[in-house]
């Protein structure tokens, strides 16, 4: 049996009126999805660069030294904890890893087979950054706790199967209060959910040498 003209009508508007009620449900969720807690100058360079690296290419590259860096748009996940520290810490990776590798080469993985350091690609190399920053005594726990992961921290882990990544902590959070990552994992810089995502390999936090 067909319903009435004005019956129809009242079924619509509810239909309706419950489908932009939805909609507005879901934006205020969308926003309670984030949330800021304190952050740090290495978050906000981290994320300066959301929307400039729009390419992940780990491509082989001669560079400047100190201080070289491949083209701005390009680059892969170590390339945006290169140019976060540098420009929020004055840290020069390139400059500082080359020199660590330089007086204690055996300390450092082999994983390429080098027989000698190379100031284009050490510091570009996650394995290196870990032992670098394990090194400089910048090492605190790996554990499964939100509230253990500060803004501005450094994070590693393994993708699988086996590719080494590190991010940047955030100082924005999901709705469960789990800080989001700055990172390059394949598509440029991205400000994303992750932190948990892979198996976690090493946890550090800068301090004033």
């Amino acid at each position: 049996m067909s319903l009435p003209n004005s019956t129809k009508y009242q079924v619509t508007r509810s239909l309706l009126t419950a489908l932009l009620i939805g909609l507005l449900s879901c934006g205020q969720a969308q926003e309670k999805e984030v949330t800021d807690a304190p952050t740090n100058e290495i978050v906000e360079a981290a994320r300066s660069q959301v929307g400039k690296t729009t390419t992940y290419d780990g491509s082989y590259v001669k560079l400047g030294y100190p201080g070289g860096d491949i083209a701005l748009e390009r680059g892969v996940c170590t390339d945006v904890i290169i140019r976060a520290l540098r420009t929020a810490n004055s840290m020069d990776l390139q400059k500082l890893v080359h020199e660590d590798m330089v007086a204690n080469f055996s300390k450092y993985p082999k994983i390429w087979g080098l027989q000698r350091t190379d100031r284009n690609i050490d510091h570009r190399r996650v394995p290196n950054l870990k032992t670098y920053f394990k090194r400089r005594g910048y090492a605190v726990p790996v554990t499964k706790k939100k509230a253990d992961y500060l803004p501005g921290d450094l994070v590693t882990c393994t993708v699988p199967p086996n590719l080494p990544h590190i991010m940047v902590v955030s100082n924005r959070k999901n709705a469960r209060g789990v800080p989001l990552v700055i990172h390059n994992i394949g598509r440029g810089a991205q400000e994303e959910d992750t932190l948990f995502t892979y198996p976690l390999t090493g946890h550090y936090r800068l301090k004033a040498d």
